[in-house]
């Protein structure tokens, strides 16, 4: 009714409503984020950082033997300084695993991402035919666990219960020891290129896709076959994703355990030592030396974020040097 006052809202038995003041809204909305952000750093802090730091600590130290050492009171964990990882960088089978794993990486990253490469290409392609099916089908090794892959092309490698080598023999063909020697890198590149690939394709072919479709109107005007867009088009705008999949490649290569631990009990050419993070298994719970474990996994960490931003800084400046031409 006109000339009345108007009532200000009121709430339970009366109270009029409590308005937050523009101080407590502020504070409020700076808080947000960090409570977002709990429980993903308790998570990292806890099964991350915590043991890297308890690694570390252990690598800085060694069990002294005193007396007989028969007696609880005759062992006690001393400091040893840097003498874990001088022994640890002058150990010949860290030394030699460290290059085997060297010349299996050398085969799978180049072989994975030029694979996942073609696929993405294939795919992306305007003739091709049950896209999402033959996607899903390229994808799909990845979903299996590493262990079971393992296992599955482990006992495709035995002559005796292998379908491949009996195929052979009904040829009259040779048939060759995948787990002995020269073959065995191969077979066990074999394992990570089948699981790997599909996933490094995604990721490709992700990036082909979120290309406009002007660039390629534009490049067909101008008379490109697909070939030449595929090279002078697809393949450097995907550049960034390339070195998102190698980088990953290098990392995953360096952490090599799964594939030989696996094989290991169907050949007697891969030893307990044949990559450095089997070492470190060996020496930590094979062994009982925890500590000098503890010293060859930071070597090997070290290593690995060593030559990952190596390759990284590599390529940021070969792409400066080319946006200054």
């Amino acid at each position: 009714m006109k000339g009345t006052a108007r009532r200000r809202p009121h709430g339970v038995q009366g109270a009029p409503y409590a308005h937050p003041s523009p101080t407590t809204t502020l504070e409020r909305a700076r808080s947000a984020p960090y409570l977002f952000l709990l429980p993903a750093t308790l998570l990292f802090a806890l099964f991350f950082a915590l043991p890297i730091g308890y690694a570390l600590w252990l690598s800085f130290r060694k069990v002294k033997v005193s007396g007989l050492g028969l007696g609880s009171g005759a062992r006690r964990e001393v400091w040893a300084g840097l003498e874990n990882y001088t022994d640890a960088l002058s150990d010949s089978e860290l030394l030699h695993g460290a290059l085997r794993v060297l010349g299996y990486g050398c085969i799978v990253v180049p072989v994975m991402l030029g694979l996942a490469l073609l696929f993405a290409l294939m795919l992306d392609s305007e003739k091709v035919r049950l896209a999402p099916v033959t996607r899903l089908a390229i994808f799909l090794p990845y979903a299996i666990p590493g262990v079971v892959a393992a296992l599955l092309w482990g006992f495709l490698y035995l002559p005796d219960v292998s379908p491949f080598y009996f195929v052979l023999d009904r040829l009259g063909m040779p048939q060759p020891d995948l787990l002995d020697g020269g073959p065995l890198y191969l077979a066990l590149s074999n394992i990570a290129v089948w699981g790997g690939t599909g996933f490094n394709m995604i990721v490709i072919y992700t990036s082909l896709r979120a290309i406009p479709a002007e660039v390629y109107e534009a490049a067909k005007l101008d008379g490109a076959t697909p070939t030449q867009i595929a090279l002078r088009i697809k393949i450097p705008m995907v550049a960034p994703s390339l070195v998102l999949t190698c980088f990953f490649s290098i990392i995953a290569t360096l952490q090599m355990f799964n594939e030989p631990t696996t094989l290991k009990p169907l050949t007697n050419s891969v030893s307990t030592t044949w990559s450095p993070l089997m070492k470190v298994y060996r020496d930590a719970f094979g062994e009982g030396d925890i500590h000098g474990a503890a010293a060859q996994a930071v070597i090997i960490a070290f290593a690995t974020l060593l030559l990952s931003f190596g390759f990284l800084r590599a390529v940021n400046r070969r792409q400066k040097q080319e946006a200054a031409r």
